[in-house]
């Protein structure tokens, strides 16, 4: 396969879109319908994980402004890679092909990235449902009350920025806490800062990818923030996903070897070793990490101890629900 395309031109400092699909053309043409739709004409890039069941043709033919990145092979969340790569804005926000943004939210996120050069992820706040009857996702409650708070000092960008005017900003200039998880398709990312760490990890694919991005950029020195001004809208399709309970805690357990220390990942392994026989979804979680080891431990570094002290913080507080547990959404995996 032929890498996808780079657009190396100066960063355009108007919003970007980047949606990783697969076989899903229908849905994805309700959320192009609503994106295109949207007042801040942001530039949408669909990045095709290998569908076959008319994506390219529909997205070519209904949607000539988008561009389509087409893909060979089902590169699971590494295609939002592929995406930012090619998109070449400032500012880049993700969506599913069931995840649109609301009027205003991309021009909100944009002012906030703007004021804060230290702030490299925002997780928005996210509606789930229909119009009309869309519900608070639970994971906006938890983002919330993220105890952690920002270090000292500048981090990566020029400096902060001015904090007085802009809408949605709380103390500190912050929109919201800095955490260390967010949901895939409620996020805005600086392009420079993604790029930077490497994005989406290629050993984890797809499943609970998002804590270890989240990980990488506040080790860099960026922050990730919730935005409560900045909201999503989500309407996932009620069809069960059996492997998707096993994807996240594989990928839960190859995060710690990635980037915790070694009694946490031993531990973990030891958790899903000792569930596998009477547990079918620990004993798939355990087939798919196996193999995925050696390059984890390839790829091992550890995180900085103010990082690994605020994931301890987060374990400490909500024990039953680290971050790595969270589910998403993205069109892109099996």
């Amino acid at each position: 396969m032929s890498e996808p395309s780079v657009n190396t031109s100066a960063p355009d400092r108007g919003p970007g879109v980047v949606i990783a699909t697969r076989d899903r053309a229908e849905k994805l043409a309700g959320t192009l319908r609503r994106l295109t739709a949207l007042p801040e004409r942001p530039r949408i890039v669909v990045v095709d994980n290998a569908s076959s069941d008319g994506t390219r043709a529909m997205v070519t033919r209904r949607f000539p402004q988008v561009q389509l990145v087409p893909l060979h092979t089902n590169r699971g969340a590494l295609a939002r890679n592929d995406g930012v790569r090619a998109v070449g804005t400032e500012y880049v926000a993700f969506s599913d092909d069931d995840s649109w943004w609301e009027p205003g939210a991309l021009a909100a996120a944009g002012e906030l990235l703007v004021r804060q050069p230290r702030i490299g992820l925002l997780a928005a706040r996210t509606l789930v449902g229909p119009d009309g009857a869309a519900a608070e996702d639970p994971l906006n409650a938890v983002l919330a009350a993220s105890p952690l708070r920002p270090p000292p000092g500048p981090g990566p960008g020029p400096g902060p920025g001015p904090d007085r005017g802009a809408a949605g900003v709380g103390a500190g200039g912050l929109p919201g806490p800095p955490v260390l998880g967010f949901l895939g398709c409620a996020a805005v990312v600086r392009r420079e800062a993604f790029l930077a760490v490497g994005g989406y990890h290629p050993v984890l694919f797809f499943g609970a990818e998002e804590t270890l991005l989240a990980y990488d950029l506040t080790a860099a020195g960026w922050l990730c923030c919730y935005a409560p001004a900045v909201t999503a809208r989500h309407r996932p399709a009620d069809v069960p996903r059996p492997h998707r309970k096993a994807l996240t805690r594989r990928n839960a357990t190859l995060t710690a070897w990635l980037r915790r220390p070694l009694p946490v990942a031993l531990r973990r392994t030891g958790e899903l070793a000792l569930a596998a026989p009477g547990d079918p979804v620990a004993r798939r979680a355990l087939g798919g990490l196996l193999p995925r080891l050696p390059a984890a431990l390839c790829h091992r570094r550890r995180l900085p101890p103010a990082v690994e002290a605020d994931v301890r913080r987060l374990e400490q507080r909500r024990p039953e629900a680290p971050p790595e547990g969270r589910r998403t959404s993205v069109g892109a995996g099996p």
